[in-house]
């Protein structure tokens, strides 16, 4: 087994036992933890993959934005930090009978089809040494430097300037910021129309 494959199944189980912290846990801020642990595990699969703009973008907006939101917001908003989901067993039941028959679909899918008569007919089509791993030339790489470049509004894949979507980008994480303080703001005056009454 290659070094490559070890990690693909280690950042699997992670992703899978992370999935799994975030149903089983009654805690609110285990499971936002959990799932932190699920889609960091995920990007790195797609990083793994040579899918590294899907990586950095699952990285930056899923645990980077919308988790630490979540948190925070728990956090601020809640009267308790550690507040409770409770459960009853029926509804674990019923989430287990669901889960299990989504996973026998997807089984299902994937077993029937022919995966080595499907790579037969990619290779037929596309010869060998016009097959490339990526969106990229290889010279240039699987990364997603055209992209960064871009944001500062340098394009010299296409001869100069174009306009920089730093500033868009910047307003959406001082929208999020708005959001936090918002949420804060919120939390203090219940807080304070709670300790009044």
């Amino acid at each position: 087994m290659s070094g490559e494959q070890v990690l693909f199944w280690l950042f699997a189980i992670t992703a899978c036992a992370g999935a799994i912290g975030v149903v089983v846990n009654q805690i609110v801020v285990r499971m936002a933890v959990s799932l932190i642990v699920c889609l960091a595990s995920v990007s790195a699969l797609f990083f793994l993959h040579n899918a590294d703009f899907v990586g950095a973008v699952q990285l930056m907006v899923y645990v980077g934005g919308t988790i630490i939101l979540l948190i925070f917001g728990i956090m601020l908003t809640s009267s308790s930090p550690f507040s409770k989901i409770e459960s009853s067993p029926a509804e674990g039941f019923l989430a287990a009978g669901i889960g299990a028959l989504f996973l026998s679909i997807i089984a299902f899918t994937v077993t029937q089809v022919e995966w080595k008569q499907q790579a037969e007919k990619v290779a037929a089509v596309s010869p060998s040494a016009s097959v490339q791993t990526g969106y990229n030339p290889a010279s240039d790489g699987n990364t997603s430097r055209p992209l960064a470049m871009s944001f500062l509004g340098l394009r010299p894949d296409q001869g100069g300037n174009a306009p920089g979507y730093l500033l868009p980008f910047e307003v959406v994480s001082v929208h999020l910021l708005v959001v936090l303080i918002g949420a804060a703001y919120l939390a203090r005056a219940k807080r304070r129309a709670a300790s009044e009454a």
